[in-house]
């Protein structure tokens, strides 16, 4: 009997391997962000609407006709040791000229994305803090929109470089903010309050 060389596999590797094999329970998403397995139940119906609320705007009034994928995994480059994150935004837009979801695997790629959206939840600070930001801007995301139920306040991200996003813009539930280009809109948010 011969035996056979393995190659040597990496912490990065076996934690990957680990989180790709994840058998979570129906409803519930798991994530890997920045090395760490985060795990989150089904949202509530609130969390949904305000999707809703954004979808609908989007699709009815943006200048560059938008595909929307709800809870679309997301392949992202990762900084330092980290493997890979796997991010599932709560939503997702791109160009429709682009049909990056047809024929996609479950976790995709992110290049082409315009646009994604979290609204915070059970873990409002890896959505409102610095890791899930860090994560779409290293993925070159142009534009990343934050619903903060807590602070009612909905911020929009652009400008990524480096690793982060280089501006921001913050308005209170009630007040419009201004998708640029490719939407080229005001989103309303009244429908927040």
């Amino acid at each position: 009997m011969t035996a056979m060389a393995h190659e040597p596999v990496t912490q990065e590797e076996v934690l990957l391997e680990g989180f790709l094999s994840l058998d979570t329970p129906e409803g519930f998403r798991a994530e890997l962000i920045e090395g760490e397995i985060a795990v989150t139940p089904p949202p509530d119906g609130d969390h949904e609407d305000y999707i809703n609320v954004i979808m609908k705007q989007v699709i009815r009034r943006s200048r560059t006709d938008m595909d929307f994928s709800g809870n679309k995994g997301l392949k992202l480059p990762s900084g330092g040791s980290c493997p890979r994150n796997h991010l599932i935004p709560d939503g997702t837009f791109a160009p429709t000229e682009r049909r990056l979801f047809r024929g996609a695997d479950s976790w995709m790629p992110c290049e082409g994305v315009a646009l994604v959206v979290e609204v915070t939840s059970t873990k409002p600070n890896h959505d409102r803090e610095a890791v899930k930001r860090r994560c779409y801007a290293h993925g070159s995301i142009p534009l990343y929109l934050l619903i903060d139920r807590e602070k009612s306040s909905v911020t929009l991200y652009g400008d990524p470089e480096n690793g982060d996003y280089r501006q921001s813009w913050t308005m209170p539930f009630g007040k419009a903010i201004a998708l640029p280009e490719p939407f080229g809109f005001e989103l309303e948010t009244a429908d927040f309050v």
